[in-house]
């Protein structure tokens, strides 16, 4: 089998190796890919693994050998399952790989804010502790979690590893999510009651037609003003323009997203200039362990379909 990798780059930098793929057969490996390349790439590969590469019905159509998509990710918004299916192309994600990873950068989130540590510390640094007269001097306000409202969007692996987070620090959990679910110290309920009744709301549903721009200004004038907004999803997730005009009108206290509507970030971002906004780049998947277990998958994924015995599909 000829395998081509699309995006190493996106996947390791140097850190971890892709090498197991070529036990699996001829294997040809790019950095990157440019979206105007995909074709000429792939060119007679039977396999094709990515991340963020976008697969057309056009794509598709020419790659005539192409008969497996693996992506080293959870989501597959990028891929043209209808035209997937057509083709006969068998398309592999892999889920669950970053439940822990996602669900810890959320409460590094959750608690820059409550315990500001990051902002004390540079304090210090600036000779506030020095010229201070009493031994401890608390002017930036700190506050507890426990007691307060964890508002979760989405209750897949991530979210509900989160409510457990939450649960843990003694904070009160609420969800919206599209199919039914139960779960012991979590109490389910609709969208808009967990915009107007939570303190922290973190997104974690997929990016769909249903979902895209879920979180907008009408929904975040529902909101306290002391509530804090958490995107560890999908960019398009969250309206940047309303999410920034929110902030710089105390509509909410603060935002912290690792994705963007456009990844890389544009110089034009909102979401740049607005206040109290924490902004990572898209990096809460990325610890070594965690890539280390998506591309253990990844490589189990392949191997399972060589063998016949598919697994993680997602058509």
């Amino acid at each position: 089998m000829e395998i081509v990798i699309l995006e190493e780059k996106t996947v390791s930098q140097g850190d971890i190796s892709l090498d197991c793929f070529e036990k699996l057969g001829t294997l040809r490996r790019y950095p990157l890919t440019p979206q105007d390349k995909v074709v000429e790439y792939i060119g007679d590969a039977e396999a094709a693994i990515c991340n963020k590469t976008v697969f057309t019905r056009e794509i598709m159509a020419k790659c005539p050998k192409l008969r497996y998509i693996g992506l080293c990710a959870t989501g597959y918004n990028n891929i043209d399952l209808d035209a997937a299916n057509e083709f006969g192309i068998t398309v592999c994600n892999v889920p669950e790989y970053s439940k822990r990873a996602v669900a810890q950068q959320v409460f590094s989130y959750v608690l820059h804010f409550a315990s500001r540590t990051a902002d004390y510390n540079n304090d210090v640094h600036d000779g506030g502790w020095i010229r201070s007269d009493t031994f401890s001097y608390f002017s930036i306000p700190t506050f507890e979690l426990a007691g307060l409202t964890m508002g979760i969007i989405g209750f897949g692996s991530i979210g509900s590893t989160s409510a457990r987070i939450a649960n843990a620090f003694g904070m009160n959990v609420i969800a919206a999510t599209r199919t039914p679910k139960s779960a012991e110290n979590v109490e389910f309920t609709s969208i808009e009651q967990v915009f107007k009744r939570s303190d922290f709301i973190s997104i974690h549903c997929p990016l769909t037609d249903a979902t895209r721009e879920l979180v907008n200004l009408d929904r975040l004038r529902l909101c306290k003003p002391s509530a804090y907004i958490i995107n560890t999803a999908r960019g398009p997730v969250v309206n940047e323009k309303d999410l920034a005009y929110a902030l710089n009108n105390d509509i909410i206290a603060g935002a912290g997203v690792d994705v963007v509507s456009t990844e890389p970030m544009l110089a034009d971002n909102p979401l740049l200039g607005a206040k109290n906004c924490i902004i990572t780049p898209h990096v809460a998947w990325a610890p070594l362990q965690t890539r280390e277990r998506l591309v253990k998958i990844a490589f189990e994924n392949l191997s399972g379909f060589i063998n016949g015995r598919p697994q993680n599909t997602v058509n």
